[in-house]
């Protein structure tokens, strides 16, 4: 064929585009496959009852279905067929693109064979390479259409609807249909196709030996070449990355000083290519190539070596070929074959023996080869421009072996060694993985200079003094290669420093071209009689590449996409990452490989897109959510630790150390010490250590907490299908909903046997908590203030973020159900002396000393758990138990009306009054409920005290500003602007004349059945009602006096603070005078104690 019909051919842009398209056809059967192998996501009339027998005829007659004759057996198609032709349309026309896409797959083999090409993966990459990925491309659409079960009955149906709805057959079915039944045995049908192509494909395929077998060397072999290694040879450091010393013949004219920074490299891109790729191009392409194996000894050999690499090979995705299965089954049936069956059992057994050891050692050997040469690129940036080689090196290899582990741990499911199948390492390969990848983005600037000064001062040199060395140059290569150089030419460093995008694809496809012209036989210019050509092009493309490909150079040497499609084996990684303590840092990695699968998406299947998006983002989410979980788990058990140490120095615990303080002389006097009393360790202790092999909870925690520490802490963020993920969000929101039920939890509130912490006792526990979480805050790289503030913000509310209770919830209510209930029976006295609740010595009736809970000190520390928050809402409550028995007062007084009435009216007319007071009912029911008052409003004035102390405390600036604005207010000012005023102080805890809240939770109790006046009314005739009761409590036998508590024991000393507080309350909601009210109540009084 001649050359003109060579330019003609367009071979380049054949396969460049033969290539996308194969993939997008292929990925289009694999999601058919996927869609009728699922039930859920099948076509819904392939699973109607009432259609099946239509689909076994359908099958059945395939291809030769006739529509007009057989309306008995596809009545049903008949009445759905719009409803079909709308499903499968897609389908159909999937299946369609495969037949064209065959057709042009061979159309483009057999003008290669024509044109007699010639293919050398070291000289002619591109070309080769596109060639191999082409017919493999081709073969794993064959295979995967014969494995859709349904592939029959999708097109057969359609084609009946087609032909019902529009009278004639679909064009396509016939050789469709014909493509289907053929292909029934796939590899059968292609090797007897490929026959013909079997010279260029073993000529490519033997390309690849020297490569193949270099790459495919042991970890052993690695290790004495100090593979990936920048510091075995300190002298070569700053030296350009090589593979071997083809180049020295091209730069012998060129002067000595450049010899020092020439790259030696036959081909960069062989350096970082795929062991997978190139091991699913020598099992395919001698597969249907199998004559080959017969005639020549380095195909053999080539082949055997390759079968004893691995049991499967990727189709695409989760689809594999079982590769010594497929090979024998098809071997075994051909005449003359029977040595290379025996040799396909030998090489399943060398690789079912071997190949697990073999990787696990090569991933061994690549976690501290890879770390090695990170931890120097990290230290060294300026490495990255010559030695980026070797960063491209390292992906690959590393996603070589984490693909053989995947595939190799999905499938293998019976094996003598699972070990050799399992890896609880391998978090640390992905971690590095991830940790090279980032290097090259960060430090993508000095790559970009270091490779665009190479371009333009060495590479656009060496390739003009070799195209003027040229013995013969068409004028079609000529423009091309003098394009190239005037490319580089125009490369300058300012283009880099202005941020200028740089565009090389459109070099790359000429030297795609320029190979495919100079690989034909009758091309006047060779490829591989000028080597040296081939050499310079490949070097250049690697760094062109450098400048505008790099983030297409990582997707095609990094990327893990595949996980997307092994999710059971990446969350068993992931779950075993968590159980080994020492791979805890590295398990970062797993949320961060999710980005990944964005990258296995194709323009051709769009409805893939939100399926991938679902698994990638919901992966990525628990992976984050267990490992915020597991962090916040440390965190809180660290921090349960710190308050066990914290609570050993509480005042309660060193009762024994004063005893023994005090009995000190007689301690003295025994010779020995008495059995079964142990030294008891002083608080502080256990920082002594006495054994460093002694391994402590503590130490073990602490060790765990840097790892998951250093985990979520790895990454500010990253972006999974356009989501940006913050990782230290998950374990903000984690701690804080930790944090709150460990608050909860120290409270120890048992709702059966009404027990609970002290509130300085939780105080500091809470401190213990707190101070530990701030001191990680430089290390979880979370929120921690904001984690605290809105913890400890929800605990100031009834109910948390999770609905659940919270101290505040939990104190109120034992304040008011143990404490001041038990107040009002008369077990617990206020006593003004001590400033506290105390407990009657009375057995039986209580568990709990009331001063423990209600002195000054434990109403401070519940002011400082509660906040201002949590003391308005205890308030609330305390306030609401007051309107009770103020209801209940108000009615006592509604029954008495008429008496009182008389007797407010005639209090001076001493005969009256005596007839009058003893028709009084439940006066003794009135000063009870008046005493309970008494006692609520008492607890609350020192709970107020607590909130004003801490308040004062914690914002001095604010309260004096407060007290200033509350002294300001007299009785003359409006009573709305007194009433907002006292409300603010109350807030703070300053105590008022009038208590806002009691106003406001009175205001609450009126009724649209009374009118203001008889409300009123029923206020003045309260206070009368309790002044003509006051002389019964002098016949109690309980109302006497303490001297030492400074009380009663009935408290009717609250009395007072009942009556004033009630009072004033009363009369600012009516707008009347309080101090006349109170004169009237003080003369009442008078009169009927002289009575």
């Amino acid at each position: 064929m001649s050359l003109t019909s060579a330019y003609q051919h367009k071979l380049a842009e054949k396969l460049t585009i033969l290539n996308d398209r194969g993939q997008g056809v292929l990925i289009r059967m694999y999601n058919i496959k996927k869609t009728c192998s699922d039930p859920k996501s099948k076509p819904p009339f392939l699973l109607e009852k009432s259609m099946e027998s239509s689909l076994k005829y359908i099958n059945k007659k395939f291809p030769n279905i006739d529509v007009r004759n057989s309306t008995q057996h596809l009545g049903p198609v008949h009445r759905e067929k719009s409803e079909i032709i709308r499903f499968l349309t897609n389908y159909y026309q999937s299946f369609v693109d495969v037949m064209e896409f065959r057709d042009h797959v061979y159309e483009l083999l057999n003008t290669i064979d024509a044109c007699q090409c010639h293919f050398d993966i070291n000289l002619n990459f591109d070309f080769t390479r596109s060639y191999l990925d082409l017919i493999v491309t081709y073969t794993s659409v064959i295979l995967l259409l014969s494995r859709i079960e349904d592939r029959r009955v999708l097109i057969g149906v359609y084609n009946c609807a087609h032909e019902m709805l529009h009278g004639h057959s679909d064009p396509s079915f016939a050789r469709l249909g014909q493509m289907v039944l053929e292909y029934d045995h796939p590899l059968k049908k292609l090797t007897e196709e490929f026959g013909p192509h079997t010279k260029a494909v073993s000529g490519a395929l033997l390309s690849l030996h020297f490569l193949f077998v270099r790459r495919n060397q042991g970890a052993e072999q690695w290790r004495s070449a100090q593979l990936l290694s920048l510091i075995s040879t300190p002298a070569a450091m700053i030296n350009p990355a090589n593979s071997d010393t083809c180049l020295t013949s091209i730069i012998g004219s060129f002067p000595r000083y450049w010899l020092i920074n020439v790259p030696l490299s036959s081909l960069m891109a062989c350096e970082y290519l795929s062991v997978e790729v190139m091991e699913r191009w020598i099992v395919i392409g001698f597969l249907l190539c199998h004559g080959c194996l017969n005639s020549n000894s380095q195909c053999q050999k080539l082949w055997k070596l390759c079968l004893q690499g691995s049991l499967y090979i990727t189709l695409i995705r989760e689809d594999v070929l079982q590769v010594h299965k497929v090979t024998e089954d098809l071997f075994s049936g051909l005449k003359g074959y029977g040595k290379r069956v025996a040799d396909v059992k030998e090489s399943k057994e060398h690789a079912i023996a071997n190949s697990g050891q073999f990787h696990s050692q090569r991933r061994q050997f690549l976690r501290l080869a890879v770390k090695e040469l990170e931890t120097v690129l990290t230290d060294e940036p300026g490495l990255l421009g010559p030695k980026a080689l070797f960063a491209f090196m390292a992906l690959s290899f590393i996603r070589d072996e984490v693909t053989w582990l995947v595939r190799h741990t999905e499938n293998v499911t019976k094996t003598k060694t699972p070990e050799d199948y399992a890896d609880s390492s391998i978090a640390e390969l992905l971690f590095l993985l991830e940790e090279i990848r980032a290097l090259v983005r960060r430090h993508i600037k000095v790559i970009e200079q270091y490779h665009l000064q190479y371009l333009a001062r060495f590479d656009a040199l060496v390739l003009s003094d070799i195209i003027q060395n040229l013995s013969v140059c068409p004028e079609e290569e000529s423009i091309i290669m003098s394009s190239f150089v005037n490319t580089l030419s125009s490369l300058n460093l300012k283009q880099v420093d202005n941020g200028e995008k740089f565009e090389f694809s459109g070099l790359r496809l000429d030297w795609f071209r320029l190979q495919a012209y100079t690989s034909v036989a009758k091309a006047p210019l060779h490829l591989h009689e000028n080597p040296d050509l081939a050499k310079v092009m490949n070097l250049i493309v690697f760094h062109s590449q450098m400048l505008d490909s790099v983030e297409n150079m990582l997707v095609e040497t990094s990327d893990l996409s595949t996980f997307c499609f092994h999710l059971r084996t990446f969350e068993k990684m992931f779950a075993m990452t968590l159980e080994e303590p020492a791979m805890l840092r590295y398990a970062i990695a797993f949320p961060l490989i999710c980005a990944h699968f964005v990258h296995c998406t194709h323009e051709m299947c769009p409805e893939e897109y939100p399926h991938l998006k679902n698994h990638g983002l919901h992966h990525c989410n628990s992976f984050l959510e267990e490992l915020a979980k597991q962090t916040s788990n440390c965190v809180l058990e660290v921090c349960a630790e710190q308050r066990n140490l914290s609570e050993q120095l509480l005042p309660k615990h060193c009762a024994t150390t004063i005893s023994k303080a005090k009995n000190k002389k007689t301690m003295k006097q025994r010779q020995t010490p008495r059995k079964g009393e142990p030294e008891r360790d002083k608080p502080g202790a256990e920082s002594h250590r006495k054994n460093r092999s002694i391994v402590t909870n503590m130490d073990k925690l602490h060790l765990n907490l840097t790892e998951l520490a250093l985990t979520m802490n790895h990454v500010h963020s990253f972006c999974v299908f356009e989501h940006t993920i913050f990782p230290s969000e998950y374990l903000s929101s984690h701690l804080e909903a930790r944090l709150n039920r460990a608050i909860v939890w120290l409270a120890g509130y048992n709702a059966t046997t009404q027990e609970i912490a002290r509130p300085s006792e939780l105080l500091v526990g809470v401190k213990a908590y707190i101070g530990f979480i701030k001191s990680l805050a430089q290390f979880l790289g979370a929120d921690v203030s904001r984690v605290i503030r809105n913890a400890l913000l929800q605990q100031t509310q009834p109910l948390d973020s999770c609905g659940e209770q919270t101290i505040t919830t939990l104190y109120t209510n034992w304040y008011l159900e143990s404490l001041l209930r038990q107040a009002s029976s008369g077990t617990i006295i206020l006593s003004p002396a001590m400033q506290a609740f105390i407990s009657l010595p009375r057995e039986g009736e209580q568990n709990f000393s009331a001063e423990e809970f209600s002195d000054i000190s434990e109403l401070r520390a519940l002011a400082e758990l509660l906040g201002p928050y949590g003391m308005k809402f205890l308030s609330e409550n305390l306030m609401w138990h007051v309107t009770s028995q103020i209801v209940e007062l108000k009615k006592l007084v509604v029954e008495n009306m008429d008496v009182l009435v008389q007797i407010r009216s005639n209090f001076s007319k001493a005969d009256l009054m005596a007839s009058l007071l003893p028709q009084l009912m439940g006066a003794d029911n009135v000063l009870k409920r008046m005493t309970i008052i008494g006692v609520i409003l008492s607890f609350r004035a020192m709970a107020q005290e607590g909130l004003r102390e801490v308040f004062s405390s914690h914002c001095p600036f604010l309260m004096g500003p407060i007290e200033c604005l509350k002294e300001f207010v007299t009785p003359d000012t409006d009573i709305k602007v007194t009433l907002s005023v006292f409300e603010l102080a109350s807030a703070a805890g300053v105590g008022c004349d009038i208590d806002p809240a009691l106003v406001a939770a009175i205001a609450n109790l009126k009724t649209d059945t009374s009118s203001p006046e008889e409300e009123y009314k029923v206020a003045c005739l309260l206070l009368i009602f309790l002044a003509v009761s006051l002389p019964l409590l002098a016949m109690d036998p309980a109302s006497f006096y303490s001297i030492e508590k400074d009380g009663y024991s009935n408290n009717i000393h609250c009395l007072t603070k009942a009556i004033i507080q009630v009072s004033a309350a009363l009369f600012t909601l009516y707008n009347k005078n309080i101090e006349t009210h109170l004169k009237e109540f003080l003369v009442e009084e008078a009169v009927d104690h002289m009575l």
